[in-house]
């Protein structure tokens, strides 16, 4: 069992120092007071004089005492001394086992707290509603559904804080349709059953289904904010997690850390620099403080916002550095192409003792890649099975299939992504095409183009990318072919898109659109801009993304 002392105020002091005084003020004491000596206290050290002293005096089998110093040993978390007391409880009533079982549940200890479950029902002691409450929480999905069974044949499936814990479990297993009847069948929401409900559609993707519940709330507690803003960033919604942000400010809720790890990675999704600074600040100020998670958010935020001098900064700051604020660092440097940079502080970490991950390979072979050592990539590559007994990913190959087509190794890459022992991928086979375009290899090309509608893994990339490799050899009649099947297999162009932070806004184009209230203004700029370009060359590119600012400031 684990043990941990928590201490959070000073024990409360007993009336003389030695142990003896303490036992005669205590003996002078009636059992009511001694309960209340025990629910103050607040360290190991006076639950156990005062242990010690119902010993002494025979008062250990009190059922009041007995049950109030099994659960504050729990509180403190010392399950163990909890969980021998009340093994020595002789006939323990459903409130004891309720309290002992809710004990082993706060300890994540949930096989545990179901055996007693099951031991409670051997000695005849039969459930309450807080029992089912108790061991429901966070318990994991298929106990869960022999303890909904449990709660329905004892009459306790009805009482709404029964019925939100069921809720909560069919939800955090992914079960949406038993959690949904639940929630529907409730009288009433609570915060709690409402907050269960939006989580288990976030985190399965239906964020539009959790928006509804959210804005019907009266009342919204920092984890609803939290959730939501969190199920924005993890299903690429970046955006509407920075408004959702503004507006929980706006609101006068205050951010956690929960909150601002969610924040900065929707920042770094969009590039959104100004934003995660303003975002640092507020940590700094606000009392947050820059833990290991929040320092290693950083990191990964400045990085993939392009200011690497202060990821750099953050990671000299962090003093309890884990592998994962490492990983980020070595990704950092090698994401701008910072190579030798980012294969030194490997190699230092490696000597520190840490043992490195997939995520840190990617950062390794994306090094390897910008510098062309393709050598020392394929080295890299087989020491993740060889030495460090990791199974190279997706994304490894496509590390690999990059370090190889820049190097102009094309039949190398092929062969390798052929010959793969994972599922084949359409994003890798477009990395190789992509390397076919920029040597011009349309044989190749072609060759690569045929296997994937062969095997179904064609998408719109692949015609496109083929398209531009017959463009780019000058073959528009391979071109128009192209476009023909498209055409005549339905396939169709996703919008590109792009985005663009002025005044800690962000703003999102996409190509072809003309939703926004200053669409035509926009595309009479570029089609202006179009006209500098053609009449003076591309090194009005710049003079262009300033003007794209200046229209996104001006909306």
């Amino acid at each position: 069992m684990p043990t941990t002392t928590i201490f959070t105020t000073p024990p409360p002091p007993l009336p003389h120092s030695n142990a003896t005084s303490s036992s005669t003020t205590l003996h002078n004491r009636p059992p009511e007071k001694i309960a209340i000596l025990i629910d103050k206290s607040k360290s190991l050290n006076h639950l156990n004089q005062v242990h010690a002293f119902l010993y002494r005096h025979n008062l250990h089998d009190h059922p009041i005492l007995n049950f109030k110093l099994q659960r504050s040993y729990s509180s403190l978390g010392h399950l163990n001394h909890s969980l021998a007391l009340f093994n020595k409880t002789r006939n323990p009533n459903v409130f004891f086992y309720t309290s002992i079982i809710h004990a082993h549940t706060v300890h994540n200890l949930h096989y545990l707290a179901f055996l007693l479950y099951v031991q409670m029902l051997s000695q005849n002691v039969f459930p309450n509603a807080f029992t089912f409450s108790s061991i429901l929480k966070s318990c994991p999905i298929q106990p869960a559904k022999l303890l909904h069974g449990q709660a329905i044949k004892f009459g306790f499936d009805a009482e709404l804080y029964v019925r939100t814990c069921l809720a909560g479990a069919y939800a955090r297993g992914g079960d949406v349709v038993s959690a949904r009847k639940l929630f529907d069948a409730m009288p009433v929401k609570s915060l709690v059953s409402l907050t269960a409900m939006i989580t288990c559609y976030a985190k399965h993707g239906m964020i539009d289904e959790a928006r509804v519940l959210f804005d019907g709330m009266e009342e919204r507690d920092v984890i609803c904010w939290n959730v939501m803003i969190d199920g924005y960033a993890q299903h690429g919604l970046p955006n509407e997690g920075l408004l959702l942000f503004r507006q929980m400010l706006n609101a006068k809720v205050r951010p956690n850390e929960v909150t601002v790890l969610a924040v900065l990675s929707a920042c770094g999704q969009i590039g959104a620099l100004e934003t995660g600074r303003w975002v640092h600040s507020y940590i700094e100020n606000n009392g947050i403080g820059i833990s290991l998670s929040v320092g290693t958010s950083l990191i990964d935020m400045y990085s993939k916002c392009g200011s690497l001098e202060d990821a750099r900064l953050i990671f000299e700051r962090i003093s309890n550095k884990d592998v994962v604020a490492w990983n980020s660092m070595v990704v950092g440097y090698a994401m701008h192409g910072f190579s030798q940079d980012a294969l030194r502080l490997f190699k230092d970490m490696c000597m520190i003792g840490y043992h490195p991950t997939d995520i840190t390979f990617i950062g390794v072979l994306n090094a390897c890649g910008h510098a062309g050592l393709v050598s020392e990539g394929w080295k890299f590559f087989f020491s993740m099975k060889d030495e460090y007994g990791i199974e190279p990913k997706v994304e490894h190959y496509g590390c690999m299939v990059n370090l190889l087509g820049r190097a102009g190794q094309l039949e190398e890459a092929y062969e390798l992504v052929k010959n793969m022992d994972i599922e084949q991928d359409p994003v890798l086979w477009g990395t190789l095409l992509g390397a076919c375009r920029l040597h011009g290899n349309i044989a190749l090309g072609e060759q690569i183009a045929e296997y994937l509608v062969s095997q179904n893994l064609a998408n719109s990339g692949t015609y496109v990318l083929l398209s531009n490799i017959y463009a780019a050899a000058g073959n528009w009649e391979g071109v128009a072919r192209v476009r023909t099947l498209m055409k005549e297999s339905g396939v169709e162009k996703e919008p590109g898109c792009s985005s663009v932070e002025v005044n800690n806004k962000v703003h999102e184009f996409l190509a072809g659109d003309l939703r926004h209230p200053k669409s035509k203004e926009i595309y009479e700029m570029l089609e202006e801009i179009n006209g500098w370009l053609k009449t003076h060359g591309h090194h009005l590119v710049v003079l262009m993304y300033l003007n794209i600012s200046t229209l996104a400031n001006a909306a």
